[in-house]
């Protein structure tokens, strides 16, 4: 993606500016509450599809049904998610070759399912593994923040996205996800990117800005330059790139972005 950031070392400025760590830590706290909802899905997914493989069968979508109360249920509990869900790998399903089982809440507070023709000869919707929320935990085993985008599948509203993959004996069957509405997420984060002394803004893996108190860099841009995908993996005392301060969010796949203090 970029060349590689400067690892920071033990005593470097990078380990002395407690509001960046402690803003990192923050958002991390936010969002593994959403991680948390799709740690549970995937669990309950994997559960239901290990038992159509017990069976010496395929699993078929009625199969799916079984997660709708838990679903329901992270619906109600987590305040970020908007919607949740299990999306099939195509060809995991016998009797349709795409599956969303996915559920969300209106504005006045209602759970209802996402109803979508996925028809190839039909539909627009119909190939949905170019999407981020897809690819990256299927490529790379890991659980992903994609956005922001407008998401046209589901709510068509600027959203985040955060998945993670469903496997069975090492076989990807699909992801299980959740939408959380930029408009919330931003409600929780931007206080905190706002209290920094300079300029701040979230990246995903990809470079894509999540939230932003810098007006050089807009929500939903793309940041180019350093590897970001190298600084999530790295040390969780972050990095430095061209007079930046890269911090990884403790473990949930965003990093925060300030200026870094002289040395």
């Amino acid at each position: 993606m970029g060349s590689s950031p400067r690892l920071a070392s033990a005593g470097s400025a990078v380990l002395d500016e407690p509001a960046v760590a402690d803003a990192a830590a923050r958002v991390r706290d936010a969002l593994e509450g959403v991680f948390d909802a799709v740690g549970r899905t995937a669990t309950d997914t994997e559960a239901v599809l290990a038992s159509a493989v017990a069976d010496g069968r395929r699993p078929v979508s009625a199969d799916l049904a079984a997660l709708r109360p838990g679903l329901h249920a992270c619906l109600s509990q987590y305040e970020l998610v908007s919607g949740i869900g299990f999306v099939a790998a195509p060809g995991l399903l016998d009797d349709v070759p795409a599956w969303l089982e996915w559920w969300q809440t209106t504005v006045d507070g209602a759970v209802h399912p996402l109803l979508l023709d996925l028809d190839p000869e039909h539909s627009a919707y119909s190939d949905y593994t170019h999407w981020d929320w897809f690819t990256l935990p299927r490529d790379t085993g890991q659980r992903a923040v994609a956005g922001p985008y407008v998401d046209y599948l589901c709510s068509d509203e600027y959203s985040l996205t955060l998945s993670s993959p469903v496997t069975i004996g090492g076989r990807f069957m699909g992801v299980a996800a959740a939408d959380v509405y930029l408009r919330r997420f931003e409600a929780v984060v931007m206080p905190l990117l706002q209290r920094l002394p300079g300029p701040a803004r979230l990246v995903n893996a990809r470079g894509r800005v999540a939230a932003s108190t810098d007006p050089r860099h807009l929500v939903g841009s793309l940041t180019k330059g350093p590897d970001f995908a190298a600084v999530l993996a790295g040390s969780a005392d972050g990095a430095e790139h061209g007079g930046l301060q890269l911090r990884p969010c403790h473990g949930v796949p965003l990093i925060l972005m300030t200026t870094a203090p002289p040395a």
